[in-house]
């Protein structure tokens, strides 16, 4: 039993080590590798494995580029994964830019690759255009009446301007922009609704795919729809305004008038206040002079009938408040 124990022991020992010795030394790589008469060596395999680099991305990127009739480097495209890009996505795009015939390196390729964007992806819509469909666009023409725009812009990749180039968010708002200039120098949105190409041409015609990493094939316009009267309705709120200024000044005013009655009103109790408080000093005046014989009785009493007489005439001046009735004769 001691012996048996023994040898399975040694058996498991061999095969951890034989597992190691398999996964750095990946011998069923190399021989893939002799097989397809691609170059990259068991040593060149080995150090992979300890640069942590997975040798079969190498290698199956060094066949796919070799069948395409590629000469690549294992070393560059293992600097490239160790750099942070996608092999497989540089090889594939260099591999669809060949048989689509169009110019890429592999240098180009890694640069697009490291700066974030799909290699692939790009190459792919350079054979095949993106169609990009704007959002709605509102605009306003000249006589005041909204429009409301959609296009789908046909965009073809520019692999030269995708290093540095703008992406699609810098399309829509250029394209944006054009069509809210085209709608606004238009006379009459009847004109836009009769000819919506007119958008196109020039919106086409600006050049908007400057400095981005697309090439705009065709501008077409989808959709137009008729919104509000905005002229009509910017009128309507300037009236409105109108109208509560001249609410607002007709309130000053008044509160003004108010407040001037008011002090007029407190002016006149204070002037009859001086009056009650002047005729409450006749008496006194008056039994004063009688004191000191400026007045006799005499005067006194000529001044009560001027005060009877005028008081006579003044009632005889007033008119008459009660109107006098007459009755039928009886026969």
């Amino acid at each position: 039993m001691e012996g048996i124990g023994f040898y399975a022991i040694i058996l498991l020992v061999a095969i951890v080590f034989l597992w190691i010795i398999l996964y750095f030394v990946p011998l069923n790589l190399w021989f893939q590798c002799i097989l397809t008469q691609v170059r990259i060596s068991l040593l060149q395999l080995i150090l992979m494995r300890w640069r942590k680099v997975p040798p079969s991305v190498i290698v199956i990127a060094m066949i796919n580029s070799k069948k395409a009739g590629l000469n690549l480097n294992a070393d560059q495209l293992e600097a490239h994964y160790l750099a942070g890009g996608h092999v497989q996505k540089v090889v594939n795009a260099l591999i669809s830019a060949d048989k689509a015939n169009i110019p890429l390196d592999f240098k180009a390729a890694t640069a697009i690759d490291l700066a974030g964007r799909d290699v692939f992806e790009a190459v792919q819509m350079s054979v095949n255009p993106k169609v990009i469909n704007t959002p709605p666009v509102a605009a306003v023409a000249k006589d005041g009446i909204q429009l409301i725009a959609k296009a789908r812009v046909t965009v073809r990749a520019n692999i030269k301007q995708l290093v540095g180039g703008a992406g699609e968010e810098t399309i829509l708002a250029r394209v944006g922009e054009g069509i809210v200039s085209s709608i606004g120098s238009a006379g009459s949105h009847k004109m836009v609704l009769a000819n919506p190409d007119s958008i196109s041409k020039v919106v086409l015609n600006k050049g908007l795919d400057s400095g981005t990493a697309f090439e705009i094939l065709s501008i077409d316009i989808a959709d137009v729809d008729v919104g509000k009267n905005i002229g009509a309705q910017l009128q309507m709120d300037q009236a409105n305004a109108d109208k509560n200024i001249a609410q607002a000044r007709a309130e000053e005013r008044r509160a003004m008038a108010v407040a001037l009655e008011q002090e007029n009103k407190a002016k006149i109790q204070e002037a009859r206040a001086k009056v009650t408080e002047a005729e409450a000093e006749v008496p006194k005046a008056m039994a004063e002079a009688f004191r000191n014989g400026n007045l006799g009785i005499m005067d006194y009493y000529k001044m009560k009938n001027i005060e009877a007489d005028t008081s006579m005439r003044e009632s005889i001046a007033k008119p008459a408040t009660t109107a006098s009735t007459s009755r039928p004769l009886d026969l």
